[in-house]
């Protein structure tokens, strides 16, 4: 896949910014990628699966998802000591999934995507998945300089472990850190992001679990989009 250059940002343009999973990627990134890292060797797929009446329910849960994801990311991060090798491995299993990533990449997403870019807007990508991770799979569509926040992951305990989830208040809280203030625009799946999405002047709603749509048309403002992307199994409507 690839797109024309886009000019850069005018300082004063809207600030619009995207979620990464179940937005722009059909599913989670963040889930593939530990997933692999842990399927790399029987000992740690053991681990895994001994662990996960623990960190399973804590995944499941707001208050301890950090604590569950990180729980995973340690596991199938064992014995990697720095942020640096970390990336690499993130490098190593993007270039080894290419073709199963490149059409996970959503076409009416990118669009859209593509088109705020060619605007001229300030276009972000705060994603609960290791930033990396993002900018890799970005890569494959000419985007990866648009600046992604994510989940901060560092060493812990002779692995990894995430220091900072973007996730909920916290991604909201990051984004303003960064200096991306006064959102025009947002597009998230996830009542997770509903900071996110009350925070922008204009949200969207895209590919929300069928289940979430009432709540997303109860708690957003009447007019506000609720589309679906090409995310088969999620609600929404199809886009004009």
């Amino acid at each position: 896949m690839s797109t024309p250059a886009c000019p850069p940002p005018r300082a004063d343009a809207p600030l619009v910014v995207f979620d990464f999973d179940h937005t722009l990627y059909d599913g989670d990134s963040g889930s593939h990628l530990f997933a692999w890292l842990i399927r790399r060797s029987w000992w740690r797929t053991l681990a895994a699966l001994l662990a996960t009446p623990v960190l399973g329910p804590m995944v499941a849960f707001l208050p301890t998802r950090r604590w569950g994801i990180s729980g995973y990311v340690w596991i199938g991060s064992l014995g990697v000591r720095s942020t640096a090798e970390f990336n690499r491995l993130i490098d190593q299993y993007v270039l080894a999934h290419r073709a199963q990533i490149a059409a996970r990449l959503l076409p009416v997403a990118l669009e859209m995507f593509a088109a705020h870019r060619r605007r001229g807007d300030r276009v972000v990508v705060a994603t609960g998945a290791p930033p990396e991770l993002a900018r890799a799979i970005l890569g494959f569509v000419a985007h990866e300089d648009v600046p992604v926040l994510g989940t901060v992951v560092g060493p812990k305990l002779g692995g990894m472990g995430a220091r900072r989830h973007c996730h909920h208040t916290e991604k909201v809280r990051m984004l303003r850190e960064a200096g991306y203030e006064g959102i025009e625009t947002a597009y998230s799946d996830s009542t997770a992001d509903l900071p996110l999405l009350t925070a922008a002047r204009r949200p969207v709603v895209v590919t929300p679990k069928r289940s979430r749509v009432a709540l997303f048309r109860r708690v957003l403002p009447p007019d506000t989009p609720i589309l679906n992307w090409g995310c088969r199994q999620r609600g929404g409507d199809a886009p004009a």
